[in-house]
């Protein structure tokens, strides 16, 4: 869940401790995340409430790899965070940006509850942890905006690889009047592998649908696209097959483009981890009636068992007698029967072996086959 989540829960921890005090000496903390994701957070005992977070991350996609932060993502940063933070410029050495915090200029507390912190302040924090979100989304709009088509010899455009997890990287493959993104997808359990397949083929049904013909067109297949040939092999040896969305200009554009880049950023951790939820409520499901079967057989043998003891005991102790005779000579007759069983058994086994003895000599003996002409032996 914490790849497709846009709030850092660790980093929002932190700001909080800092942003009540409850730190008096000098704070230098390094957090790292998602395996490539590395953060810094220093603050001062003299000036608790000014705070210096510094983050590195890799980029997108190796092709266009820089230590600096793009353009695009700066200016995207400062629209963000223009009432929370101010970016410092230069960054501090070894990370590609730096924001400094002032918890006072953040909304104060609320007067009538002075041990909880108000919604608009914890929303500023919750916004400032986003920072990963807000910089992975702008790189990706502006690789869908302004990324030219880059087309290969038989006339199909070059693949970009992008990696948002190091070891699921997918493809975008830019054109002039759309943009397709591929999805390899990859499961570790069989029974992951059937509920995502048929979540896939549900998927390309409703997208075909007229009612929602203003969403991102889905395709799936088994086997890798004519688009991804001449990729590594590595990438595309899957068990889950190829999803392909088609976005259009619309689809970037306006108010929701930040929450289409980061579904597309995000879409095969959203789909594992609702797969595997699935998964866990399908075999949940099954124990659960399993276990209310068999409570019921027992249930019933019990009760079934107490009114047999019942009716024996209305008889008093001459049936009591009467059932412990029974009992035990019901115990001789199975003993005798599970012995006389097994010589039956050791009789048969020898008889079968004889038979087969028998049949061997009958109709797999060699014949004696007659001499038509008698030799004398000459002296």
């Amino acid at each position: 869940m914490a790849f497709f989540n846009r709030v850092s829960p660790a980093l929002v921890e932190i700001l909080n401790k800092l942003q009540s005090g409850e730190s008096l000496t000098d704070f230098d903390h390094n957090l790292y995340e998602y395996g490539s994701v590395r953060y810094n957070i220093q603050a001062s005992a003299s000036s608790p409430q000014i705070v210096n977070l510094s983050t590195w991350m890799p980029p997108l996609s190796p092709e266009f790899s820089s230590d600096c932060l793009p353009d695009c993502a700066l200016q995207d940063v400062k629209r963000v965070y223009l009432d929370s933070a101010e970016v410092v410029e230069p960054s501090k050495q070894g990370y590609m940006l730096t924001l400094r915090i002032d918890f006072a200029e953040l909304p104060q507390r609320k007067e009538t509850d002075i041990q909880t912190i108000s919604e608009d302040r914890m929303k500023a924090i919750s916004e400032i942890s986003s920072l990963h979100a807000v910089i992975l989304s702008s790189q990706m709009k502006d690789m869908l905006w302004n990324l030219e088509p880059r087309y290969m010899g038989n006339g199909m455009c070059n693949p970009i690889k992008i990696v948002h997890q190091l070891k699921e990287p997918f493809f975008v493959i830019k054109m002039l009047e759309k943009t397709t993104v591929i999805y390899p997808m990859r499961f570790k359990d069989d029974t992951d592998v059937i509920l995502a397949t048929s979540f896939f083929q549900e998927l390309v049904d409703v997208s075909n649908l007229e009612a929602h013909y203003k969403a991102p067109r889905c395709t799936w297949s088994p086997i890798p696209p004519l688009e991804l040939r001449g990729e590594p092999f590595q990438y595309l040896t899957t068990n889950g097959g190829f999803v392909s969305l088609e976005i259009f200009s619309q689809h970037i554009r306006g108010t929701k483009a930040d929450n289409t880049v980061w579904n597309l950023l995000t879409f095969v951790s959203y789909v594992k981890y609702h797969v595997k939820q699935c998964t866990r409520g399908f075999i949940q499901r099954k124990m659960r009636q399993r276990q209310e079967s068999l409570t019921e057989v027992i249930r019933s043998a019990r009760i079934r068992g107490d009114e047999d003891v019942k009716k024996h005991q209305i008889g008093g102790h001459k049936n009591v007698k009467k059932l412990m005779n029974f009992s035990r000579s019901k115990m001789f007759k199975k003993r005798y029967t599970i012995i006389t069983n097994k010589i039956k058994k050791f009789h048969y086994r020898i008889k079968i072996k004889w038979l087969l003895h028998r049949f061997r000599r009958q109709w797999l003996r060699v014949q004696k086959i007659p001499l038509l002409r008698k030799y004398r032996k000459l002296d």
